[in-house]
């Protein structure tokens, strides 16, 4: 194995485990802040790792056209070409191919797509994306897939659960061993039960250190989201992690847990940040709303980020209705340290055998109050 993963405690289907890599050990379950160019928008490297974070996900799409991996292997790699010396996770691009790209067209060989910055036209294939996160030096590499769209009907789902079965295997084929770098299969199939497991069982027999659910949060709405999870995580093997990618918000995140899922990314804690909406234990906060004008207390009691200890509610409110990044840098602070805070719980209480107790008080009091749209 390129990775390990000990699993340390379980209750139910949730596991609380480690994974070792080349970088350092990543605690699961796990939540990866998205740092798509290099960079977790707004933070700086040591203010990411001071959350809690022990992996960060970067892309290869983004990568690939500006600054391109080859530059990024030249100055070192991507580890200290953004000065984080703990794991990294690289998405395949193949989901931003489909959602960024202009005039992209697929086939059996790869995608032929343009840029969505200069309209430059590139070729992205399985063996291509493995050499740009080799290039990268990602401690964990996805394979390269066709991220299925919803909704779709069965059959074209299943024509691209299996283009992207050709795809891992290709991907597979190509990614080069090394002790503590790993690759991770991609479960496609969209809402559908047979093509999931179908999809499952084809990964498991090319082999993966880790196999990740993708497809989910793209618009199917949780109840579906935690419906395919159910029907799909009985095929996954036991001994490798699992991750679900593109999630989530805190409520999906406990609900993944709960069904056995062990790592998680999400840009919503950054771009929340961005635009004022702060998580906390009653749910999100909208700072631009008058009632936090003139409130003195911390955006959330006992939290340790800057944004709590040491400013108020008012002055959160102040920042962002002047417009000062100053703002979007402590609520990002804040929301990143959030989530690292809710997945030491969700792991502290798998160790103790209490994971329903906490998730049932958790979102209880989160779900209590929520901020307007």
């Amino acid at each position: 194995m390129s990775l390990t993963f000990k699993i340390n405690y379980t209750d139910g289907l949730a596991r609380n485990g480690v994974v070792k890599t080349a970088h350092g050990e990543i605690r699961t379950p796990a939540f990866m802040p998205v740092g798509t160019a290099a960079t977790v928008k707004g933070m700086t490297p040591e203010a990411v790792a001071q959350t809690g974070a022990d992996i960060l996900l970067s892309n290869t799409y983004h990568l690939m056209l500006r600054p391109s991996a080859e530059l990024i292997a030249k100055m070192g790699g991507l580890h200290k070409f953004m000065n984080w010396n703990k794991p990294i996770l690289t998405d395949s691009g193949g989901f931003q191919v489909m959602s960024l790209s202009k005039l992209r067209k697929i086939s059996e060989h790869g995608v032929v797509f343009k840029s969505h910055l200069d309209g430059s036209e590139y070729n992205l294939t399985p063996e291509r994306s493995m050499e740009i996160q080799h290039l990268l030096g990602s401690d964990i590499t996805m394979a390269f897939d066709e991220c299925t769209p919803f909704p779709v009907s069965e059959e074209e789902a299943e024509k691209s659960m299996q283009l992207s079965m050709r795809w891992a295997q290709r991907s597979k084929d190509a990614f080069i061993k090394r002790e503590g770098y790993g690759l991770f299969g991609i479960v496609q199939g969209s809402v559908f039960p047979k093509l999931r497991e179908e999809s499952a069982n084809a990964l498991k027999q090319i082999g993966f250190d880790g196999y990740a659910v993708g497809g989910l949060a793209v618009g199917e709405g949780q109840e579906l989201m935690f419906s395919v999870l159910d029907f799909t995580m009985p095929h996954l093997p036991a001994d490798r992690p699992r991750y679900l990618m593109g999630v989530g918000k805190p409520d999906d995140i406990i609900g993944a847990v709960q069904r056995g899922i062990d790592m998680f990314d999400c840009v919503i804690p950054t771009r929340a940040g961005r635009f004022a909406r702060g998580y906390t234990d009653e749910g999100e906060k909208n700072l631009r709303n008058a009632k936090f004008a003139d409130d003195p207390r911390p955006l959330q009691e006992n939290c340790p980020c800057p944004a709590c200890t040491s400013y108020s509610r008012s002055y959160l409110h102040h920042l962002f209705k002047a417009e000062e990044m100053l703002g979007a840098t402590l609520l990002t602070w804040h929301n990143l340290t959030f989530y690292q805070q809710l997945m030491q719980g969700l792991r502290d209480a798998i160790e103790l055998q209490k994971l329903n107790e906490f998730a049932e008080g958790f979102l209880v009091k989160y779900r209590k109050e929520q901020c307007p749209d």
